[in-house]
């Protein structure tokens, strides 16, 4: 006998929010704080921040989280303040200390030259406080109960990385990277190869893809909005779908071709991009005399032999 479907519990929301996440919270907690303030059946974040950290953490809520996996592998931005001469065993402020050692006396060049081997593409062990899991397990879990486990190296690219400050034992930088990047492995590896060690202290994200910190909203920010207008003003807050992917080339597809792609069928489409991911968009009927609406309704790639094939699409 056939189990009935579980009553989804929540409002259907649909959309992208971006959040200015607040130091003392994990990713989870905030996203949890803000489903609840909106009422939300289905929510997720894209890609975690340390509690630690600040900025900008994109919230996608219903049919945008079918989306998030391409705001997962999108560049990241980072302003980070690094203290030197202490190690802690997490790699940030929030860890305990391992090592305290005397800082050397370090000028901008002497700090320039350490940091060109942090610059294009590098190789990082993964801290054992991420999130990345093994066995099932993240690994920040693991590192709670004292337990080390053996990490791969991982490539990433560090497309910039300069120095913002330096004063005292303190530096400041700014870090433009790839997906999978790890600023506190980056600040442990620097202060090793400047001979004192060193953590992170303050970390905020400033981008995230083509979205950037002055759009962001903050929890206090919204419980405002809530109180003053409910549902509806919180909903106006959202960006629509799309905006995980407005950087990619726009296709119409034509109606007759619509059903097929529904249907998980590659179609041939005059006039599109011969290579690469893109935004599929449908005409939708509007009144004589008003101009022609689009209608977002999902992501696809060019196929070799030119066709587009349907790849995620919005529920109809």
């Amino acid at each position: 006998m056939a189990r009935g479907r579980r009553r989804q519990r929540g409002r259907a929301v649909d959309g992208i929010l971006l959040l200015d996440k607040p130091q003392g919270l994990s990713s989870n907690e905030a996203l949890q704080i803000v489903k609840r303030m909106y009422g939300a059946a289905k929510a997720g974040h894209t890609g975690s921040l340390d509690p630690i950290a600040t900025g900008v953490l994109p919230l996608c809520f219903g049919e945008a989280t079918k989306f998030s996996q391409f705001l997962l592998n999108a560049d990241k931005r980072y302003l980070t303040e690094i203290s030197l001469g202490v190690r802690t065993d997490s790699g940030d402020a929030d860890g305990e200390v391992l090592e305290e050692k005397p800082v050397p006396a370090l000028d901008l060049e002497d700090i320039e030259e350490a940091l060109m081997a942090f610059r294009g593409e590098i190789e990082q062990v993964p801290s054992m406080f991420s999130a990345i899991k093994h066995q099932g397990q993240p690994l920040y879990k693991l590192a709670r109960q004292g337990i080390e486990v053996e990490r791969e190296a991982r490539a990433v690219t560090i497309f910039e990385n300069r120095i913002e400050r330096f004063e005292g034992d303190t530096l400041t930088l700014f870090v433009h990277c790839s997906k999978g990047t790890y600023i506190r492995t980056i600040a442990e590896d620097l202060g090793q190869a400047l001979g004192c060690g060193a953590h992170v202290t303050a970390l905020r994200r400033l981008s995230v893809g083509p979205f950037a910190s002055e759009r962001v909203h903050s929890i206090e920010a919204l419980e405002a909005v809530r109180d003053r207008g409910g549902h509806a003003a919180l909903d106006e807050l959202l960006l629509p779908l799309e905006a995980a992917v407005m950087q990619w080339p726009e296709v119409v597809i034509p109606e007759a071709s619509t059903w097929f792609m529904h249907k998980g069928q590659p179609v041939q489409v005059a006039h599109a991009p011969t290579d690469g991911q893109v935004r599929l968009v449908e005409r939708v009927a509007s009144a004589p005399g008003e101009p022609e609406q689009r209608r977002f309704f999902g992501v696809g790639e060019v196929l070799d032999d030119g066709r587009i094939a349907p790849r995620r699409l919005v529920a109809r």
